[in-house]
């Protein structure tokens, strides 16, 4: 069974780390582990370290740092645009992306998203969203935390503006004639690729995305949900830019 992570804030400069708070609790007391048991330490911003427990408490681990290591953030960057869905259905989207290591996600307010993020029901649908990203992040032991970025509910003429600085810029949408698994990536910079809510992408919005420099991209014959298609697509680009083995 591999190590369990867990994140803090800071990796300790010394050699030793109380851990304690939430993730403290959670390993003492839900998972239950004890002294002499190893486990992983990671800041979400590329800093990791392994950790032997020296101590257990109630609420909180007495940690030894063993080694530590630094993974330099990916480049290309992966970002996805996210319709926003109604239910669970965005923060399961975001969990799987997180796992297949999306590397920023981006709220979006579509023409057809049929939840709406306002005022304060916002600012709490984006925190879920980031605790989301957080808790996958540690289940895939990754290094590095993707961040949810923008506003609570960013318009179209923002993404648009976002789409125009990308290195690339890519729209899936089920009627497009460019295949993903052969559109042209960069070697450097951000792959922006925007992912429609549960009843797509309106037309003037891919024309919108289009005129800031966008390719509309098909992933396949069938249409995938918006909790799916953003994670099918990321596949298709981590393995084509290396991040899973060699192309």
């Amino acid at each position: 069974m591999s190590r369990p992570l867990f994140l803090v804030d800071a990796l300790p400069e010394g050699d030793e780390l109380l851990l304690d708070g939430p993730e403290g609790r959670h390993a003492a007391t839900v998972q239950r582990i004890g002294a002499g048991e190893e486990l992983l330490l990671a800041d979400g911003r590329g800093g990791t370290a392994e950790a032997v427990v020296t101590a257990a408490g109630k609420n909180a681990l007495t940690l030894r740092i063993q080694s530590r290591a630094y993974e330099p953030a990916p480049d290309p960057r992966l970002v996805v645009v996210q319709g926003i869905a109604k239910g669970d259905r965005g923060e399961l989207a975001v969990q799987a992306m997180t796992e297949v290591g999306v590397d920023e996600i981006v709220p979006w307010a579509a023409a057809r998203s049929v939840a709406r993020w306002r005022a304060e029901r916002g600012g709490k649908a984006r925190d879920r969203w980031v605790a989301t990203a957080r808790e996958a992040a540690k289940q895939s032991r990754r290094a590095w935390c993707p961040a949810i970025g923008g506003d609570p509910d960013e318009s179209t003429a923002v993404v648009a503006g976002r789409l125009g600085r990308a290195a690339a810029a890519l729209v899936l949408h089920e009627e497009a004639a460019a295949p993903l698994a052969t559109v042209a990536l960069p070697a450097r910079g951000d792959v922006v690729l925007v992912v429609g809510p549960e009843g797509g992408i309106a037309p003037e919005e891919v024309a919108a995305f289009e005129k800031a420099g966008a390719t509309a991209v098909r992933l396949g014959p069938t249409v995938l949900r918006t909790s799916t298609a953003g994670v099918a697509a990321l596949s298709v680009l981590s393995a084509r830019l290396g991040r899973w083995g060699s192309t």
